[in-house]
């Protein structure tokens, strides 16, 4: 089996394994944390606390096999708390360079949106670039490289909401949503999984995700569903709710991320119901609401959009 396949499915593996034992009811917001891992992109999970997104992060981290660093993002959080500081040798008369979570595979950024502004800009070029500068000096961040960040609603008290430059570094943002019903009664009844995830063993390597990455790089998409990603960007740029639309770097991300939903079905090719499954996912935090509207939900106002746009035929 070549690196690319056993990536894939092994990475399967760990989606149905996680939503069977560990992570119940929580199969879809585990499947686009995944798609994100592919596409070489970053995951930022919108709900109120309780529901379990760092558990999810954690658990995903350890099925993964990555090194893993965490973030409980305050007020006084400053950015070196982030990317490291160089602390002074006086035995060696020289600096040396103390590294910060964000050198770790996976990073979980907890309460984003607790942080300061300036402190939420110093990951920008970590996300962006895969490395950072400190004091004039640039290193690399390992790969593979992710960041997983929560954010409570801006309506809670010591909120920041994040600035649009900010929030287009997450290729895909979601809720993650309360468990069915039986689902929730069995978990009050029981109690919470945190001690259990200690148990959870690597299913994939580092080399294997690589590996599907590329693999993902080579997924077909048709000139066809190009245009269908270009219609359903250029339908949110003339909504009349909406202020600002997708750009095109958002429907880039669109195309990828709809590759690596492909690739996690055991295709080569992208089909309609992979760019339905990502888009609202991918765009609906990069839209920019008119004042008169800004309290409608951004979710709806895509999906509104998507079911408009006329699929193409094949």
């Amino acid at each position: 089996m070549t690196p690319e396949l056993a990536g894939q499915a092994n990475l399967l593996k760990v989606i149905d394994t996680l939503a069977s034992r560990y992570l119940q009811g929580k199969i879809r917001v585990l499947r686009l944390a995944v798609i994100a891992l592919l596409a070489e992109g970053h995951l930022l999970l919108e709900d109120i606390p309780g529901l379990g997104k760092t558990t999810l992060a954690l658990a995903l981290s350890r099925a993964l096999g990555l090194s893993f660093g965490r973030i409980q993002c305050t007020s006084d959080l400053l950015p070196s708390d982030i990317t490291g500081l160089s602390v002074y040798n006086r035995e060696e008369n020289n600096f040396r360079f103390i590294q910060g979570p964000v050198f770790n595979q996976l990073l979980l950024a907890d309460e984003v949106n607790r942080a300061m502004p300036k402190t939420q800009s110093a990951m920008l070029e970590a996300m962006e670039e895969k490395r950072v500068t400190v004091e004039g000096k640039t290193y690399l961040l390992p790969e593979p490289f992710m960041v997983i960040a929560t954010q409570n609603p801006t309506d809670q008290t010591g909120t920041y909401p994040l600035p649009e430059s900010q929030l287009d570094r997450f290729l895909i943002t979601s809720d993650i949503g309360y468990p069915p019903e039986e689902l929730e009664k069995a978990i009050i009844s029981k109690g919470g999984i945190r001690d259990q995830l200690d148990d959870i063993q690597p299913l994939i390597t580092s080399e294997e995700i690589l590996a599907a990455r590329r693999a993902v790089r080579e997924v077909h998409i048709s000139d066809s569903l190009v245009d269908y990603i270009f219609r359903i960007a250029k339908g949110t740029r003339a909504h009349p709710y909406v202020l600002s639309g997708i750009s095109t770097r958002g429907a880039i991300y669109m195309a990828t991320a709809a590759r690596a939903a492909a690739f996690l079905q055991r295709r080569d090719y992208v089909i309609p119901e992979d760019i339905k499954l990502v888009a609202v996912p991918v765009g609906a935090h990069r839209l920019i609401l008119s004042p008169q509207h800004e309290t409608l939900r951004k979710q709806e106002i895509l999906q509104s959009v998507v079911e408009n746009i006329s699929v193409p035929m094949l």
